[in-house]
This record gives structure tokens, C-alpha cells and sequence, in this order.
């Protein structure tokens, strides 16, 4: 590999309602496939780093417009990221690398977007394996819980108070309960606001904090919430960043079908990362 592409990376800064990240276009490979964990952690790392929530490798593919790599902060790789999803469809679109109608290839399956400047859609797949009705013991208490899948793994706790919840003490020991072991899982905490509309907090593996939006954990809070007879499509689901995305979808016996997100994916900013610099 050439020595001034190890030096200087280029790459944007992105994000979808504060859940942000770096994206580098990785056709022409410069970071060694053992290295990348190592270097999501130090890139994503909030002062010595860019500071991202997660880090995404576009590359080339056969069966789709481009391939990803996606990488939490913590150096874990999980099957799907919706708003990274989001970010890196319309990365692409900027950068040539697809047209506006595009498919991408992930750990989850070939996902399909449509980019219409800064709003992004995304066709949702692996939604499944819904358990209803978790009862959780966690310090003391019971919280009651639901489970699914939506490429990775959720759990939607219906409050009254979103203010006065714990997300992290709570998000951290149901995302290591052993009733999750041992892949672990998200944590949404959500208020119903109306048929149409619910409040969402989330705890997210493998940033291990409180993140400002969760593409899938808006999915999953808006799926678990129409189960429960609460919400239908299209649903608005408000998150801690600010921004509403919103979820289509249509209920199809006990699970669901054609389920999209849809949200603004905004670039802050682009500049060239100093690898050997990078501690």
C-alpha cells in the first residue's frame, strides 16, 4: 500500500439526528482488514480522535452498488447500523460511488435506499423474532420489556416519564443481562405521544452510552409500539437528537412488511485524517 494513503486518509464527517460518523471511501484499500477494530476505536474516539459514534468503510461489490464496513466506537461489528445506513447511502451519492436508487451490502443482507438530497429512505431487513413481554429483574425492580430483531438485537421499554429515566444505569444492565447473552442488545426507553408519534431514548451497544438517535432502535421502538396497538404507519418517532424520523410500515400477521426509515443524513464537515498521527 502506498505510504501517502497510510499518511492521509480523506473521509467525511456525518451524521442522522446526532448519531454521527466517520465514512472513507475504502475502494482502494489503505487499512488492513486486522487493523480496522484498532482503528474505528482511535478514530471515533471523542477527544484524541475525529469523535464519531461509529466508523464506515465503503468498498466494492459484486452484488451491490458498494459493500460497507461498519464499526461501533468501541471496535465491534455489527450486522447493521440504520443511521449509518443513511449516511453511507448518501456519502455515496455525493461521491459518485451510486445513483440515488441504490442497494449496499451488509452483515444484515442487501439493504435498498433512495437519496433525495439530504433525506434518505431505507428499506429495513432481518425484522423478526419478537418476544413480547420480557419481565426484567434488574436492581430491584422488574422492568417489563419486549424483544426483536431488526438486523441486530432490541429491547423497547414502554414509560410513563422519559425525563426521569436512568437510560444508561438501566441500558447498561439490560444490554448485559444475562437473558440477552451473550450477543447482548440495544435499549430503547419510549413515550407514546399519540397514534402517530412516540418519544424515544437509547442505550446503544457497542457506544455503550446514550446515543442521540438509533436508526433500528427507531424501527423497533415504532414495530413494538403498533403491536401493542399503540401507534400505525407512518410512524414519527422523536429522538434525543432533535431530529423525527419517521417509519413506514404494514403489519403482516404477527410481524411486518415494506418497513422503511426515513430521515436527513447531514455532512459537518471533510478533511484528511493523519494516520500516523492518530494515537
Amino acid at each position: 500500500m502506498a505510504a501517502d494513503l497510510r499518511r492521509r486518509i480523506p473521509f467525511y464527517k456525518m451524521h442522522g439526528g446526532g448519531n454521527d460518523f466517520v465514512l472513507v471511501d475504502h475502494r482502494r484499500a489503505c487499512i488492513p482488514e486486522a487493523e480496522q477494530p484498532a482503528f474505528a476505536r482511535k478514530v471515533c474516539a471523542r477527544k484524541l480522535g475525529v469523535g464519531a459514534d461509529g466508523l464506515v468503510l465503503l468498498e466494492e461489490s459484486k452484488r451491490a452498488d458498494f459493500s460497507w464496513r461498519f464499526y461501533n466506537a468501541d471496535g465491534s461489528e455489527p450486522e447493521m447500523c440504520g443511521n449509518g445506513g443513511r449516511c453511507a447511502a448518501r456519502f455515496a451519492v455525493l461521491n459518485g460511488l451510486a445513483p440515488n436508487n441504490l442497494s449496499f451490502e451488509t452483515l444484515a443482507g442487501i439493504i435498498h435506499a433512495e437519496v433525495q438530497d439530504r433525506q434518505v429512505r431505507l428499506a429495513m431487513t432481518g425484522v423478526g423474532d419478537f418476544r413480547l413481554k420480557q419481565q426484567i429483574p434488574i436492581n430491584g425492580e422488574t422492568l417489563t420489556g419486549h424483544f426483536l430483531k431488526v438486523g441486530v438485537p432490541h429491547v423497547v421499554v414502554p414509560v410513563t416519564d422519559l425525563e426521569q429515566v436512568p437510560v444508561n444505569l438501566w441500558g447498561r444492565t439490560v444490554r448485559f443481562h444475562p437473558m440477552f447473552q451473550p450477543a447482548g442488545t440495544n435499549v430503547n426507553f419510549i413515550r407514546f405521544k399519540g397514534p402517530h408519534a412516540l418519544e424515544v431514548r437509547t442505550y446503544e451497544r457497542g457506544v455503550e452510552d446514550e446515543t442521540l438517535s438509533c436508526g433500528t432502535g427507531a424501527v423497533a421502538a415504532a414495530l413494538i409500539a403498533a403491536r401493542l396497538g399503540k401507534v400505525a404507519s407512518p410512524t414519527v418517532v422523536h429522538t434525543r437528537g432533535g431530529e423525527a424520523l419517521t417509519v413506514y410500515f404494514q403489519p403482516q400477521g404477527e410481524t411486518f412488511a415494506d418497513i422503511y426509515l426515513e430521515g436527513e443524513a447531514l455532512v459537518v464537515f471533510q478533511g484528511e485524517l493523519w494516520v500516523d498521527e492518530l494515537k
